[in-house]
């Protein structure tokens, strides 16, 4: 007799695939959601756990789409992409980033969205046995993939004493011999924290000295503040170390429309095009030359930033006066904070989970906690308002429902 759980592979769970009761933090806030609002009916929920731009992309973008969506020559496979999307990503990094000599023909590559790179760079790689170093918190796919491939994730917690940055000199020598890269991600999400230059050359000395590859997830690297914006690429010899992984999700509002491209040294592209090459058929060509039209226009990601930077300012100003060690993020549109321990009327939390599910239940406002390196939590500045007006009504009903909790650090 036929027996489905047979034939599943061991790397996601076999014959328990389906079976496992764990509930994953991502649900338990649904969950929450959906509880509190049975608990208060009528009462908006303040969402500040979102992790993606709260407007659509800009007008012109659209209108290209619309566009070159009608030309039938558009309407083929795109396979691994179009030169005019290659050339206007190589004059991006140059006008944003100062980064030049990058050869758009074999030094960039586009991917639907930075997510399937990053899966897909894992089978360039790792080979069973393998290392692939990786931060905590983090985005977790590229250490998915490795360990799906028989290889193993080496993690490098993240905390503030060190600026989240990773300790690359507390790597034990047996890891090294076996690891194969590096994934970083700064701005990181989701501490928002950014690299230094003074980092980023120690990174590809790291990377010479002990033949790994680096790979700079930079979805946020456009969304900074009081700083400018600063890709790996433009660190002399980062190129021939590693790849760079650009999203125009977060910087141009274009989350669905999943456009992003990897960029550095040419053989690490080459490979990755291969893999690209046997997994999709490319991007829509009328999106790929939408995406060109965004990237010529850097001033939308600037619109966008100082939204951001005028709602983090005022999260800032809220979170503490209630004693949270809050700051302005580097870059991205997230609040990373120490949780709590509790409240002066006896509350107590064992994690930034504990917290995270209070504010949900008790005062409506949902947000992502992180246990993973100390307990934070994560507020976003990416919450639904109409317009600035509305904006403002968010962020007083925001400083209004936690007023007065006297918390305990």
């Amino acid at each position: 007799m036929f027996s489905v759980e047979d034939v599943f592979a061991q790397r996601i769970g076999g014959k328990n695939f389906g079976k496992d009761t764990t509930i994953y933090k991502f649900e338990k806030i649904k969950r929450a959601k959906r509880a509190a609002a049975q608990e208060h009916p009528g009462v908006e929920l303040l969402d500040m756990g979102v992790g993606e731009p709260d407007e659509r992309a800009d007008d012109l973008v659209i209108d290209t789409l619309a566009v070159e969506a009608r030309d039938p020559a558009n309407r083929g496979y795109a396979d691994n992409g179009i030169r005019e999307f290659q050339d206007a990503a190589a004059l991006w990094l140059e006008r944003v980033f100062g980064v030049t000599g990058i050869d758009p023909a074999t030094e960039i590559l586009h991917s639907i969205g930075s997510k399937p790179s990053l899966a897909m760079l894992p089978h360039v790689l790792i080979n069973p046995g393998d290392v692939a170093l990786m931060t905590v918190p983090g985005y977790p796919v590229f250490g998915t993939y490795t360990k799906y491939l028989g290889g193993e994730v080496y993690n490098l917690p993240l905390v503030a004493e060190r600026g989240f940055l990773p300790d690359l000199t507390a790597i034990p020598a047996e890891i090294l011999k076996r690891a194969k890269v590096l994934v970083l991600n700064y701005p990181n999400n989701p501490a928002g924290r950014g690299a230094t230059e003074e980092f980023f050359r120690s990174v590809v000395e790291f990377a010479q000295k002990n033949n790994i590859v680096i790979i700079h997830d930079a979805a946020y690297a456009a969304l900074v503040y009081d700083r400018k914006p600063l890709s790996f690429l433009s660190i002399p010899g980062a190129k021939e170390v590693g790849l760079e992984i650009h999203s125009l999700s977060k910087a141009f509002n274009m989350t669905g429309w999943r456009m992003a491209f990897v960029a550095g040294r040419k053989e690490l592209v080459a490979a990755y095009g291969t893999v690209k090459d046997n997994t999709d058929s490319g991007q829509f060509i009328a999106v790929q030359k939408a995406a060109a039209v965004a990237l010529a226009h850097p001033e939308i990601t600037e619109r966008t930033r100082v939204k951001y930077e005028r709602r983090l300012v005022a999260m800032v100003e809220t979170l503490k006066k209630l004693g949270f060690e809050a700051r302005m993020p580097d870059g991205s549109f997230f609040l990373f904070v120490r949780a709590p321990k509790g409240t002066a009327d006896g509350k107590s939390f064992a994690n930034a989970e504990e917290f995270s599910q209070f504010l949900i239940r008790e005062k409506l406002i949902s947000t992502v906690p992180f246990d993973d390196a100390g307990n934070y939590v994560r507020f976003s500045a990416t919450f639904v308002a109409k317009d600035e007006a509305d904006e403002k009504r968010v962020l007083d009903e925001f400083a209004r429902r936690l007023d007065g909790m006297k918390l305990v650090f």
